[in-house]
Protein backbone atom coordinates (compact mmCIF):
# COMPACT_ATOMS: atom_id res chain seq x y z
CA UNK A 1 0.00 0.00 0.00
CA UNK A 2 2.71 2.58 0.81
CA UNK A 3 4.30 1.84 -2.59
CA UNK A 4 0.97 2.29 -4.35
CA UNK A 5 0.41 5.61 -2.63
CA UNK A 6 3.87 6.79 -3.61
CA UNK A 7 3.18 5.82 -7.21
CA UNK A 8 -0.04 7.83 -7.26
CA UNK A 9 1.83 10.82 -5.82
CA UNK A 10 4.51 10.60 -8.54
CA UNK A 11 2.09 10.22 -11.46
CA UNK A 12 1.27 13.97 -11.65
CA UNK A 13 4.97 14.87 -11.68
CA UNK A 14 5.69 12.29 -14.34
CA UNK A 15 2.87 13.69 -16.48
CA UNK A 16 4.20 17.22 -16.00
CA UNK A 17 7.71 16.18 -17.03
CA UNK A 18 6.41 14.32 -20.12
CA UNK A 19 4.23 17.29 -21.07
CA UNK A 20 7.22 19.59 -20.71
CA UNK A 21 9.33 17.41 -23.00
CA UNK A 22 6.49 17.27 -25.55
CA UNK A 23 5.96 21.01 -25.65
CA UNK A 24 9.69 21.69 -25.77
CA UNK A 25 10.08 19.51 -28.84
CA UNK A 26 7.23 21.31 -30.57
CA UNK A 27 7.93 24.91 -29.61
CA UNK A 28 11.62 24.77 -28.79
CA UNK A 29 12.58 25.34 -32.44
CA UNK A 30 10.46 28.48 -32.44
CA UNK A 31 12.47 30.01 -29.62
CA UNK A 32 15.74 29.06 -31.32
CA UNK A 33 14.59 30.25 -34.73
CA UNK A 34 16.85 33.31 -34.79
CA UNK A 35 19.91 31.25 -34.00
CA UNK A 36 19.15 28.66 -36.70
CA UNK A 37 18.44 31.23 -39.39
CA UNK A 38 21.45 33.32 -38.55
CA UNK A 39 23.82 33.12 -41.51
CA UNK A 40 27.54 33.36 -40.75
CA UNK A 41 28.81 36.76 -41.82
CA UNK A 42 31.36 36.67 -44.63
CA UNK A 43 33.65 39.66 -45.04
CA UNK A 44 35.50 40.04 -48.33
CA UNK A 45 38.19 42.66 -48.61
CA UNK A 46 39.38 43.67 -52.07
CA UNK A 47 41.14 46.58 -53.65
CA UNK A 48 40.83 46.59 -57.44
CA UNK A 49 42.81 49.31 -59.16
CA UNK A 50 41.80 50.49 -62.62
CA UNK A 51 45.07 51.09 -64.41
CA UNK A 52 43.85 52.08 -67.86
CA UNK A 53 40.80 52.40 -70.06
CA UNK A 54 41.32 51.86 -73.76
CA UNK A 55 38.74 52.55 -76.45
CA UNK A 56 38.63 49.66 -78.88
CA UNK A 57 37.68 51.26 -82.20
CA UNK A 58 39.18 48.73 -84.59
CA UNK A 59 36.99 46.20 -86.31
CA UNK A 60 38.83 43.12 -87.54
CA UNK A 61 37.54 42.15 -90.97
CA UNK A 62 39.96 39.56 -92.35
CA UNK A 63 42.68 37.22 -91.07
CA UNK A 64 45.44 35.72 -93.20
CA UNK A 65 47.31 32.65 -91.95
CA UNK A 66 50.75 31.79 -93.33
CA UNK A 67 53.04 28.80 -93.27
CA UNK A 68 56.56 29.26 -94.61
CA UNK A 69 60.12 27.99 -94.51
CA UNK A 70 62.44 30.90 -93.75
CA UNK A 71 66.19 30.79 -94.29
CA UNK A 72 68.09 33.32 -92.23
CA UNK A 73 71.77 33.88 -92.93
CA UNK A 74 74.02 36.23 -91.00
CA UNK A 75 77.49 37.33 -92.03
CA UNK A 76 79.91 36.95 -89.15
CA UNK A 77 83.31 37.51 -90.72
CA UNK A 78 84.97 37.04 -94.07
CA UNK A 79 87.30 34.57 -92.44
CA UNK A 80 84.64 32.16 -91.12
CA UNK A 81 81.47 30.70 -92.61
CA UNK A 82 78.19 32.58 -92.18
CA UNK A 83 75.66 31.58 -89.55
CA UNK A 84 72.55 29.97 -90.99
CA UNK A 85 69.10 29.13 -89.62
CA UNK A 86 66.17 27.41 -91.25
CA UNK A 87 62.83 28.11 -89.54
CA UNK A 88 59.45 26.53 -90.17
CA UNK A 89 57.17 29.45 -89.40
CA UNK A 90 53.43 29.83 -88.83
CA UNK A 91 52.12 33.37 -88.70
CA UNK A 92 49.04 35.49 -89.08
CA UNK A 93 48.08 39.01 -90.13
CA UNK A 94 44.76 40.74 -89.45
CA UNK A 95 43.22 43.52 -91.52
CA UNK A 96 40.90 46.04 -89.90
CA UNK A 97 39.24 49.44 -90.11
CA UNK A 98 39.80 51.89 -87.26
CA UNK A 99 36.44 53.50 -86.44
CA UNK A 100 38.11 55.83 -83.96
CA UNK A 101 39.28 57.83 -87.00
CA UNK A 102 35.72 58.54 -88.18
CA UNK A 103 34.53 62.09 -87.42
CA UNK A 104 31.11 63.66 -87.60
CA UNK A 105 32.05 65.20 -90.96
CA UNK A 106 32.54 61.69 -92.36
CA UNK A 107 28.82 60.89 -91.96
CA UNK A 108 26.44 62.77 -94.23
CA UNK A 109 22.69 62.29 -94.44
CA UNK A 110 21.31 63.12 -97.87
CA UNK A 111 17.54 63.38 -97.91
CA UNK A 112 15.46 60.86 -96.02
CA UNK A 113 16.71 57.71 -97.70
CA UNK A 114 20.48 57.93 -98.03
CA UNK A 115 23.48 58.17 -95.72
CA UNK A 116 27.09 58.35 -96.87
CA UNK A 117 29.89 57.14 -94.60
CA UNK A 118 33.54 57.84 -95.29
CA UNK A 119 35.64 54.99 -93.93
CA UNK A 120 39.30 55.27 -92.91
CA UNK A 121 41.82 53.46 -95.05
CA UNK A 122 42.15 49.74 -94.26
CA UNK A 123 45.21 48.77 -92.27
CA UNK A 124 46.97 45.79 -90.79
CA UNK A 125 45.93 45.66 -87.15
CA UNK A 126 48.74 43.33 -86.24
CA UNK A 127 50.97 40.63 -87.62
CA UNK A 128 52.88 38.03 -85.66
CA UNK A 129 54.62 34.69 -85.63
CA UNK A 130 52.82 31.92 -83.78
CA UNK A 131 55.73 30.46 -81.81
CA UNK A 132 53.64 27.53 -80.59
CA UNK A 133 53.37 26.32 -84.21
CA UNK A 134 56.85 27.38 -85.37
CA UNK A 135 60.19 25.67 -84.85
CA UNK A 136 63.86 25.77 -85.74
CA UNK A 137 64.49 23.17 -88.43
CA UNK A 138 68.27 23.46 -88.63
CA UNK A 139 71.25 25.54 -87.46
CA UNK A 140 74.71 25.93 -88.90
CA UNK A 141 77.77 27.78 -87.59
CA UNK A 142 75.98 29.48 -84.71
CA UNK A 143 79.23 29.94 -82.75
CA UNK A 144 77.48 29.59 -79.37
CA UNK A 145 74.99 32.34 -80.23
CA UNK A 146 71.99 30.10 -80.78
CA UNK A 147 69.47 32.09 -78.74
CA UNK A 148 70.45 35.42 -80.30
CA UNK A 149 70.33 34.05 -83.84
CA UNK A 150 66.96 32.36 -83.27
CA UNK A 151 65.50 35.62 -81.96
CA UNK A 152 66.83 37.52 -84.98
CA UNK A 153 65.51 34.81 -87.29
CA UNK A 154 61.99 35.06 -85.86
CA UNK A 155 62.01 38.86 -86.13
CA UNK A 156 63.00 38.51 -89.77
CA UNK A 157 60.23 35.94 -90.27
CA UNK A 158 57.71 38.29 -88.64
CA UNK A 159 58.51 41.02 -91.16
CA UNK A 160 58.05 38.43 -93.89
CA UNK A 161 54.53 37.77 -92.56
CA UNK A 162 53.67 41.45 -92.98
CA UNK A 163 55.14 41.59 -96.50
CA UNK A 164 53.35 38.40 -97.50
CA UNK A 165 50.04 39.77 -96.23
CA UNK A 166 50.44 43.01 -98.18
CA UNK A 167 51.49 41.14 -101.32
CA UNK A 168 48.49 38.84 -100.95
CA UNK A 169 46.08 41.80 -101.00
CA UNK A 170 45.01 41.91 -97.37
CA UNK A 171 44.12 45.62 -97.58
CA UNK A 172 41.95 45.11 -100.65
CA UNK A 173 40.23 42.17 -98.97
CA UNK A 174 39.65 44.28 -95.85
CA UNK A 175 37.90 46.94 -97.94
CA UNK A 176 35.73 44.33 -99.67
CA UNK A 177 34.77 42.74 -96.36
CA UNK A 178 33.90 46.16 -94.93
CA UNK A 179 31.44 46.59 -97.79
CA UNK A 180 29.95 43.14 -97.22
CA UNK A 181 29.73 43.31 -93.44
CA UNK A 182 29.28 46.98 -92.53
CA UNK A 183 26.86 48.12 -95.21
CA UNK A 184 24.01 45.73 -94.28
CA UNK A 185 24.65 46.40 -90.60
CA UNK A 186 24.46 50.19 -90.99
CA UNK A 187 21.40 49.96 -93.25
CA UNK A 188 19.65 47.91 -90.59
CA UNK A 189 20.51 50.47 -87.91
CA UNK A 190 19.67 53.64 -89.88
CA UNK A 191 16.84 52.35 -92.02
CA UNK A 192 18.45 54.08 -95.02
CA UNK A 193 20.51 53.10 -98.01
CA UNK A 194 24.18 53.32 -97.03
CA UNK A 195 27.05 54.21 -99.35
CA UNK A 196 30.59 53.58 -98.11
CA UNK A 197 33.38 55.70 -99.60
CA UNK A 198 37.02 56.28 -98.64
CA UNK A 199 37.72 59.24 -96.38
CA UNK A 200 38.36 62.57 -98.17
CA UNK A 201 36.12 61.44 -100.99
CA UNK A 202 32.72 62.53 -99.67
CA UNK A 203 30.58 63.57 -102.60
CA UNK A 204 27.02 64.65 -103.22
CA UNK A 205 25.14 61.73 -104.69
CA UNK A 206 22.18 62.29 -106.94
CA UNK A 207 19.06 61.03 -105.22
CA UNK A 208 16.37 59.40 -107.33
CA UNK A 209 13.34 61.66 -107.85
CA UNK A 210 10.47 61.13 -105.46
CA UNK A 211 7.37 59.61 -106.95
Amino acid sequence: MPLLRLLFKLIPWILIILAGIFFWRIFGSFFNKDEKEKVPEVVVNFNTVLTSVEDMGRMELVRYNFKDVVEYEKTVSRFIPNSKLVLIVSGEAVGCVDFAKITQADIQFQGDTLVQVALPAPEICYYKVDHSKSKVFSKENTYFQDAELVEEGYKYAEQNVKKAALNSGILRQTTENAEKILKPMLEEITGRRVVLVPQRRIQNLQLPPKR
